[in-house]
């Protein structure tokens, strides 16, 4: 049978009810708390109404993880289904040691951990994830390491990440270290088709995967090339458009950029 990984596509305020037509989670970052409350107020509610939400530190938009002491406070106050526990970027020896310190110091929140594997060389990746693999209850990769860049094939950047990433998950599978017994996320991407890699080979445990690509590549115009998606990808982050007014034309463009990424996941 053919594993259904879920997906959430971040998205402006102006359509948080909207998005929940489709995405199959709702995914949250920490930062934007602090300045939104509507934005809150929204992940709260789909809580409420038996939604699954992913709280992120917002390590990818902030470039290191929100305050510890902040996190913990919002984790205790929305009670997510899961939040990723403050990591270093590209650091996998930080890592371990923010995840250790932070559980130790919190070691009764609500929802199942995520700890982020980090790191720059395959060696340092592989000992960030055994750590993850024994003491986190999810486990999170990256799409954008330089070590993908290095390893990944194809004449571009977003190529080598792509297709690095995926080799890299190859490669965790191949040498025995791929922990089968835990569910797995996928954090951004840089092309949409990436996801049929580990659909085609059955990867299942790959749980869930988040990208705001569908909805920025709709609000700059852009449709995907039917379940082959983008050759390109806009360089703006979804939170720098969260205020953004949503018109009907770039609704359009989403609605048909997700449903298209939902091809990408089928087989």
């Amino acid at each position: 049978m053919a594993h259904k990984i879920l997906v959430s596509h971040e998205s402006p305020i102006s359509i948080l009810t909207e998005s929940k037509d489709y995405n199959d989670y709702d995914y949250a970052l920490v930062h934007l708390f602090e300045t939104h409350s509507e934005y809150l107020n929204f992940f709260k509610a789909s809580l409420l109404a038996g939604r699954q939400v992913l709280l992120d530190n917002s390590i990818f938009e902030l470039g290191t993880a929100f305050d510890g002491k902040k996190f913990g406070q919002y984790v205790m106050d929305l009670k997510p289904s899961f939040y990723i526990v403050p990591d270093v970027l590209e650091n996998g020896y930080e890592t371990i040691k923010s995840f250790n310190q932070f559980t130790n110091t919190y070691p009764s929140l609500p929802g199942l951990k995520i700890g982020a594997v980090q790191g720059k060389t395959y060696d340092e990746l592989v000992d960030c994830y055994k750590y993850m693999s024994e003491y986190a209850d999810y486990i999170a990769i990256s799409f954008d390491f330089s070590y993908y860049l290095a390893t990944g094939i194809g004449k571009t950047k977003l190529e080598r990440w792509c297709n690095g990433r995926q080799q890299f998950i190859q490669d965790l599978i191949n040498d025995g270290i791929w922990n089968w017994s835990k569910p797995h996320h996928l954090l951004g991407c840089s092309l949409a088709k990436e996801f049929r890699y580990y659909v085609d080979k059955n990867i299942y445990n790959i749980r869930s995967c988040d990208t705001s690509n569908p909805v920025v590549a709709g609000l700059k115009g852009l449709t995907y090339n039917g379940d082959l998606g983008l050759q390109d990808k806009p360089s703006v982050k979804l939170a720098d458009l969260i205020d953004h007014k949503v018109t009907q034309e770039e609704l359009d463009n989403i609605n048909y950029n997700t449903i298209m990424f939902k091809q990408i996941l089928k087989r």
